[in-house]
């Protein structure tokens, strides 16, 4: 499939099918530590980037799978770029909600939620999982490095807007960098800011995989715990994935990880949390896959990652 991938073991959200509404790179951010590439197409232009009768197609198949099905735990609809950007995101929302039991969860940037049609589109989500990575203009642009079309005024007014009228889960999403977005200032800017949005809660994260910049610098676990007492409200801090039981419900194959290292560079055990693979039988597919040239080996703060050629 060209645009359903999965199902994976979601750190946050258990067993995802994961549906990507924008082929790569097409955005209006290009931050540094994006774990995809550089952004190719930086853009706030919403239209169809991928055909809607092509991605029902892939849906239906998916639901068609009882099997597959009965071992998901969410339908999450993500990007190789920023979903919104896609003018059917609605359309494929209700789909979902029309056709399965399953919850709906959207992961977004949230910069163009300042938009109604956007906010219209996603009401029928059940949980929605924007970003602010900052609430001061002058780290905004150095993290996310934003189109001219995405002011950060209109991204946090576009937050406390959609907070308001949405009754799913809203839980906001803060990537921090070290000397990027962490300073004091930043912190105080960004408390005033969740004050506002008042999300369900805060997930916090920092650079965790092989960055776009390599001056993209993780904080330590102490740092983020230090901001996480600042926060207001409940604020969880993303770690690695969860242990879970394997269920090997679907035979694996290399094309399969393959589409998911497209997505993100990953480590031996990512993938075999995700996909429900023995760790054993992972790691002899993944250095196959790098011996032929598939994909590359790649080190960053002494883990080994495995991604595509970007």
């Amino acid at each position: 499939m060209k645009y359903v991938f999965g199902p994976v073991n979601s750190r946050r959200l258990g067993i995802s099918q994961g549906i990507d509404l924008v082929p790569p790179k097409i955005c209006n951010f290009n931050c540094i530590y994006c774990e995809i590439g550089a952004t190719t197409t930086h853009t706030c232009t919403r239209k169809e980037y991928i055909p809607l009768p092509e991605l029902l197609a892939e849906i239906d198949a998916v639901l068609a799978d009882r099997e597959l099905l009965a071992h998901i735990d969410v339908f999450t609809i993500t990007a190789s770029g920023e979903p919104t950007l896609h003018s059917g995101i609605g359309q494929v929302i209700r789909y979902l909600k029309e056709k399965s039991d399953k919850p709906v969860v959207v992961l977004t940037n949230g910069s163009l939620l300042f938009l109604p049609e956007v906010r219209q589109d996603l009401m029928a989500a059940d949980i929605v999982i924007p970003s602010l990575d900052s609430a001061r203009e002058e780290s905004y642009r150095r993290i996310n490095r934003p189109a001219a079309c995405s002011p950060l005024a209109e991204l946090i007014e576009g937050l406390i807007t959609f907070r308001k009228e949405f009754s799913g889960k809203f839980w906001l999403e803060i990537l921090l960098a070290s000397k990027i977005n962490d300073s004091p200032e930043d912190i105080a800017a960004l408390v005033a800011a969740v004050e506002k949005i008042r999300p369900d809660k805060v997930q916090l994260n920092t650079v965790a995989r092989p960055p776009l910049e390599s001056f993209a610098k993780p904080l330590t676990q102490a740092e983020l715990e230090g901001v996480a007492r600042q926060l207001p409200g409940e604020v969880e801090i993303l770690v690695d994935f969860t242990t879970r039981d394997r269920e090997k419900f679907r035979n694996l194959s290399e094309d399969e990880i393959i589409e998911m290292l497209k997505r993100r560079p990953c480590t031996t055990n990512d993938v075999s949390e995700a996909l429900n693979l023995d760790p054993d039988t992972t790691q002899i597919m993944l250095q196959q896959l790098a011996a032929s040239g598939r994909i590359i080996e790649t080190t960053h703060h002494d883990k080994r990652y495995y991604q595509t050629n970007r």
